[in-house]
């Protein structure tokens, strides 16, 4: 975890940072290539079970794509 300019980031698995400024957690969800620039989930805090799932269900899809890798890691 790392603490600086009011935030809290967590590494949860590669390609996925959750951050937190204490009202809001947010997590990259992909990439819009029409606008060049990541696109970004959030959820507040006051509901950290949903927030929660949501999170594991991003990971889930990052661990089923990295299985599919063409290197097979």
């Amino acid at each position: 975890m790392n603490d600086g300019y009011g935030l809290a980031v967590v590494s949860v698995w590669r390609g996925l940072l959750v951050w937190t400024n204490g009202d809001l957690f947010w997590w990259r969800t992909g990439w819009n290539d029409r606008r060049d620039r990541p696109v970004y989930a959030s959820h507040p805090t006051s509901d950290p079970y949903r927030a929660a799932r949501r999170i594991a269900a991003r990971y889930g899809d990052l661990r089923a794509a990295d299985r599919s890798a063409p290197d097979g890691s």
